[in-house]
């Protein structure tokens, strides 16, 4: 099966690139290769002779990097999350060199809670601004993972420990009754933005209604960037 004519396209507007011939260059060139094949096709459909065909690397130097396919799976998710990490510092005015990378989500936090929901709000939706953007990677990873022991759904659960917990910090801080239960609603507002923003081709649009409706929960948990973003009205009342 040949690469997608979006790839494609992608691909022949970048500024071509010696191929690295040794090194921590081949693994990153495999995991590049790895990532644009699994989020145009998926994991499972992608096996690893595509992967190294993809690459461009024999299959003694593809198994020296990665003895299986399911680490190639674990290194790219792994990557991933370093990049979530990297947008949390971002978001908080700082370089992950400037701070753990653990406390990385804490500088949100901190000027979330004086400025309210747009950093929090930007970090939780940052995959909608990436192009060729096809949903959370680590959604997509747990649905074709089912096992919850299995190495790839344990990077899963730390990304969804990592936000889930900043998020009930943040959420403390502005004030929530229960910051707990408004880091889970949060998440699960966040997983469903993902999933809409991909199939609606519309993902600046749903990013916008994920902060007002973000606010709308936070105004009802009690919250100040809740207040602050609605107005002071009070929510809507649930039609059930």
């Amino acid at each position: 099966m040949s690469t997608g004519p979006a790839t494609r396209a992608a691909r022949a507007s970048e500024p071509t690139q010696a191929r690295p011939a040794r090194g921590a260059g081949v693994r990153e060139a495999i995991l590049d290769a790895a990532e644009a094949l699994f989020g145009e096709h998926g994991i499972r459909a992608v096996s690893a002779d595509r992967i190294l065909a993809e690459a461009g690397y024999s299959k003694v130097t593809f198994y020296r990097h990665f003895p299986s396919k399911d680490e190639v799976v674990v290194a790219y998710l792994e990557r991933e999350l370093g990049r979530v990490r990297a947008v949390l510092a971002a978001a908080a005015g700082e370089t992950a060199i400037d701070r753990g990378a653990s406390d990385a989500f804490g500088g949100v936090v901190e000027r979330s809670a004086a400025q309210g929901l747009a950093p929090v709000a930007a970090a939780l939706t940052d995959e909608m601004c990436r192009p060729h953007f096809r949903g959370c990677p680590f959604i997509n990873a747990a649905a074709e993972y089912p096992d919850p022991d299995h190495p790839v759904r344990r990077v899963v659960t730390e990304f969804r420990g990592l936000m889930t917990g900043a998020i009930a910090e943040w959420a403390r801080l502005q004030g929530v009754r229960d910051p707990g239960a408004v880091a889970s609603q949060a998440m699960m507002l966040r997983d469903g933005a993902l999933v809409a923003g991909y199939l609606s081709g519309d993902p600046g649009g749903v990013a916008e209604e994920f902060v007002r409706s973000l606010a709308a929960i936070v105004r009802a948990a009690g919250g100040a960037a809740g207040r602050a973003a609605g107005g002071g009205e009070e929510p809507v009342a649930s039609s059930r």
